[in-house]
């Protein structure tokens, strides 16, 4: 026995060597088959020395513990193997007693009653396969579960790592980091609220939060392309947004070498500030060594592409206000006076030179530039005479760019996210394979992780505790297990089917050996009828289905009945226990009629008598002790194997059916148990037969423990990745609203796919509205920076309107001017609202029924020159809103100097390009000569007034507006130009032309947008 024992551990051990099984996977069979028929050959060679050397007929030791064996233990994977071997160990025992027990008169197939006997053996075994096989199936239901539901957890978790990845690095390319995580929380917040109150306005991102920091020792870039303009007018859209984004992207990776913070672009002008995220001491020397890497990387573009430009960068130290307005496309920006100051350097700076202050170069620790006196323009020009600023130049050095690791990951951080991304689902999926709790034990890992458990302080708080129970293997969150209860089981009709089988076949047995008594029918009828009834309702849909699953079918009320309570079985943890307790009881039922009529004092007569005269046993004299064991280890094994049951009801139950049959047979029938078979001679029969009932609860103990332990840990997984994918969507929206917040809602999906495609994004538009929009005599200081947030948050809310029926969209705010376009978006025909009542479709529908009775030009002209009038109205609303703060504001008790109600407006219209430059920090902007253009309108405009080009009246006298001459106008680059001022009365309304009134009355059907804004929805 202990040489044999010794031999299967041997044989079984192979299967922790890892490294060969893998190689060599037949050996998990071989080994299998071996250890088993070694445990079968011992068991029947005991069985045949002892019958033969000494005539004593014991039972088989091992039959119930090798089919137990091989179905929980052995290293066969899948269900065929250890389902075949499970037979062929069952057929192994069944022939050998057959044949051989056939010699002692013990089974005659021309006896029925024998017969039965033989088919009672074939049931046991019969049933404890389908048990074992049962246990496997629903052991490798939840395996492969866990597998999928553990890969697409780490496949959530490595694209959500990437997703939060790329949603911080969008939102810094908004936002530097000391002020973001706020904003961030607060997008999320808004995201997750969004989601629960669907139907309700969502506000815009930051419409609570407004962040404005002082940062006294900083020193601000201001760089500048030379010949811009002609760049502009001269290059095609592709062209110029390849060479911008070359440019600005060598400009970010230079300004992160140099650890300096870029701000915006605002055309052709780049700036930026050094010492801003952290305090610097050498902030100005980091400006002035990037601008020195500026002008050697233009010069390497100019000569590579050869272009006419150049570099005139301007650098002051000093303080300033850092932070964000407004409450849609939020920018970061700076303001103070030195910002104004380095901004002045830089116009009135020289190409090829950085133009520096005073206080820059005394800020200037290790001085080893070669200096040169400041400029005439400096010297003559206001602003700076006013600042008593004096002004020094410092000449361009040959730099070698090789010499400067300007390669950083910013460069192509948002290119490199994908490929990042799928790098890493292939490692780490193995390393998370590798936890799950399938496959070979290592005795080392044991150890290994047995020393770090013992070494864990005591007082370890509870997030470092195992989620389960060790021992009765409950979630120690509560809200977690009853979460885990109150799942449905779609498992339940086989499990009820397989109950069934157990129950028929106990019921079978009973009648081979207890078959009089109108009790026994009585009993057997009932236990039937109890385990029919809720077999045929789990199963009726099923079978529904095999009968029609190829036509079409309509069921009846009743039939749809019982689908009702068949899906009510299975969700309903009370119902599910009602069924496992009334077949437990039915099998107590059926096993209590065998001991009812069993007189042990006529047993124990009978027996002795037997004994004396050497008459054959009477099997039907009482009862049959090892059938009965038999049944009460299936009873057994049944009451855990079941599914979705509480685990601790199972062990209990298991244990009080085994504690109970226990105590009966010892006290109740010990004669009758003392003087049955024993599996060896030196082993009493209670003992022999107590312990196949603890080798059956055991063996079933660790069966469904593994079992419950994997679909626990299942559980959490997929409750985890509930979680993760939750996360996810509110990452994914909030990387769609910060993307809205950099680029027109139009450009987001198109830009990420160009991302995709390693591809720059960029447009052409042949009509575009562009409009400046400036506050005048507006110091920026705080306290004015608080009203320019409230200012710049309320014209944000009249833009949700115009961005969601007109798309109009912001595109920066520099200091207190406000930019905005229309017409960016190529689906513009055709998205004229007019379902809303307001002023703003009124005037909408006046201009057009204007048009249509007036204008000749085409359809499509038609539609393009209607954002000129967009634009035009929205500026006109701008002009509204600051009247209504300037009336609230002279209602408050505060200083009236704070506030001013004087803006000017510049609007332009033309060709326009438009594209996504930067490398760390993406940034869309617009190109051409109508973005010049208003600019120019708007710094050469009067307050109050709508200032405009020759070419943008020319359309809004088409829609009626009366547009005033104001004359010849000199424009900057473009000389002595004719411009008009939009007309508007007292109370901000249009002046309309003589025409207008004298207009035949046409109806016009307006249309409908034909797309939904979702985003919008969130991101107002």
């Amino acid at each position: 026995m202990s040489g044999a024992a010794l031999l299967i551990i041997t044989v079984l051990s192979i299967n922790f060597k890892e490294e060969i099984i893998r190689k060599h996977s037949w050996i998990m069979y071989a080994s299998s088959v071996v250890a088993a028929s070694l445990m079968v050959s011992v068991d029947l060679i005991l069985h045949v020395y002892h019958k033969s050397t000494d005539n004593w007929d014991v039972g088989s030791f091992y039959d119930t513990y090798v089919i137990y064996s091989i179905y929980l233990f052995m290293p066969i994977p899948f269900i065929k193997g250890p389902l075949i071997l499970g037979v062929f160990v069952s057929l192994s025992y069944i022939t050998y007693f057959f044949a051989y027990l056939d010699s002692k008169h013990l089974y005659h197939m021309n006896n029925v009653v024998q017969f039965n006997q033989m088919v009672v053996d074939v049931l046991h075994y019969i049933c404890f396969n389908m048990l074992g096989l049962f246990f496997r199936l629903m052991n490798d239901i939840i395996v492969r579960s866990s597998f999928l539901d553990r890969q697409q957890y780490v496949m959530e978790e490595i694209w959500l790592r990437s997703a939060r990845k790329q949603e911080q690095r969008l939102l810094h390319s908004i936002l530097p980091p000391q002020i973001a995580r706020p904003f961030q929380e607060d997008i999320r917040s808004r995201v997750a609220l969004a989601g629960k109150r669907r139907g309700h306005r969502s506000h815009n991102i930051k419409e609570r939060i407004m962040a404005i920091q002082n940062h006294p020792e900083v020193s601000i870039l201001y760089a500048d392309v030379v010949n811009y303009t002609y760049l502009t007018t001269t290059l095609t859209v592709n062209e110029l947004v390849t060479l911008l984004h070359d440019l600005y992207g060598r400009f970010d990776v230079a300004a992160a070498h140099f650890k300096v913070q870029r701000i915006k672009f605002l055309g052709d002008c780049y700036y930026c500030v050094a010492g801003l995220s952290r305090p610097n001491p050498d902030h100005a020397k980091c400006c002035i060594d990037l601008g020195h890497c500026m002008i050697a990387h233009i010069r390497e573009v100019r000569s590579n592409r050869h272009l006419n430009i150049d570099m005139r960068i301007g650098v002051n130290s000093g303080s300033l206000l850092a932070g964000v307005i407004g409450a849609a496309k939020l920018q970061y920006d700076i303001w103070g006076n030195d910002v104004m100051i380095a901004g002045k350097l830089e116009s009135t700076g020289r190409p090829g030179h950085i133009h520096i202050s005073e206080r820059t170069l005394g800020s200037i620790l290790d001085n080893t530039y070669e200096i040169l006196p400041g400029t005439e323009e400096a010297v003559n020009d206001p602003y700076l005479s006013s600042h008593n600023i004096h002004t020094f130049l410092i000449a361009a050095i040959d730099i070698k760019l090789e010499d400067y690791d300007l390669k950083g990951d910013d460069a192509n951080s948002f290119k490199h996210l994908a490929a990042e991304r799928t790098s890493t689902i292939e490692r780490e999926l193995q390393d998370e394979y590798a936890k799950l709790p399938v496959g070979t034990f290592n005795i080392r890992d044991f150890i290994r992780f047995w020393k770090k458990t013992k070494n864990k302080p005591h007082n370890m708080d509870n997030a470092s505790r195992p989620i389960v129970d060790f021992f009765f293997l409950h979630f120690r969150d509560p809200r977690l297990e009853y979460n885990y209860m109150r799942q449905p089981d779609y498992m339940l009709k086989y499990s009820i089917l397989l109950a069934w089988f157990v129950g028929i076949s106990l019921i079978y047995i009973q009648l081979v050996y207890h078959d009089s008594g109108n009790l026994c029918y009585y009993v057997n009828i009932i236990v039937f009828t109890t385990m029919t009834v809720p077999l045929f309702i789990t199963w009726f849909k099923k079978m529904c289905y095999w009968r029609y699953k190829k036509d079409s079918h309509n069921f009846s009320k009743w039939a749809c009945t019982i689908f009702r309570i068949a899906e009510f079985m299975q969700g309903n943890l009370i119902s599910r226990l009602c069924i496992y307790m009334s077949t437990i009881i039915g099998y107590f039922g059926v096993i209590s009629v065998v001991l009812v009529d069993c007189d042990q004092e006529e047993f124990q007569v009978r027996h002795i008598e037997d004994k004396l005269y050497h008459y054959e046993p009477d099997l039907f004299m009482c009862f049959h002790p090892w059938v009965l064991t038999n049944m009460a280890c299936l009873m057994i094994g049944m009451s855990v194997i079941f599914t979705r049951i509480p685990w601790m009801v199972k062990i209990i139950v298991s244990v009080l059916e085994g504690l109970t049959y226990v105590i009966i047979m010892f006290f109740q029938f010990e004669y009758v148990i003392h003087h049955s078979k024993t599996t060896n001679p030196y082993f009493l029969s209670e003992y022999a037969h107590s312990y196949i009932i603890a080798i059956t609860i055991v063996s079933f103990y660790l069966m469904e423990r593994q079992a419950e332990f994997n679909s626990k840990v299942n559980y959490n997984w997929r409750v985890e990745l509930l979680k993760k994918q939750q996360d996810a969507v509110i990452t994914n929206k909030s990387i769609t609203i910060l993307l809205q917040n950099i680029l027109p809602a139009h450009v987001v999906s198109v830009y990420l796919t160009s991302i995709a495609r390693h591809e720059l994004y960029y447009e052409d538009y042949q009509m575009v509205a562009v409009m400046f929009a400036s506050l005048q005599n507006f110091v920026l200081d705080l306290a004015n920076l608080r009203v320019l947030n409230e200012i710049i948050t309320e014209f944000d809310k009249i833009l949700y309107y115009y961005r969601k029926d007109y798309l109009v969209e912001k595109i920066k705010i520099v200091g207190c001017t406000y930019m905005a376009a229309c017409g960016l978006d190529p689906r513009f025909s055709g998205h004229i609202d007019g379902h809303n009542n307001n002023s703003i479709i009124k005037e909408v529908a006046r201009a057009q029924r204007f048009l249509a009775a007036f204008q000749n030009q085409s359809n499509v002209e038609g539609v393009r020159n209607e954002v000129v009038f967009i634009l035009t109205t929205f500026a006109l609303d701008l002009l509204r809103t600051l009247w209504m703060c300037s009336s609230v504001y002279n209602k408050l008790p505060i200083d009236r100097g704070v506030f001013s109600a004087d803006m000017s407006i510049g609007i332009s219209c033309g060709e326009v390009m438009a594209g996504v430059v930067g490398a760390s920090q993406v940034h869309y902007d617009i190109w051409g000569n109508p973005v010049n253009m208003a600019s120019r309108m708007d710094s050469t405009g009067v307050s109050g007034h709508i200032h405009i080009t020759q070419e943008t009246a020319v359309i809004l006298r088409g829609y009626g507006i009366e547009c005033n001459y104001r004359g010849m106008t000199f424009v900057k680059g473009r000389g002595v130009l004719p411009t008009y001022f939009v007309g508007i009365d007292e109370d901000y309304e249009f002046r309309n032309t003589p025409e207008f009134y004298n207009r035949p009355t046409v109806n016009i059907v307006t249309r409908k947008r034909q797309d939904n804004d979702d985003i919008d929805d969130i991101d107002r």
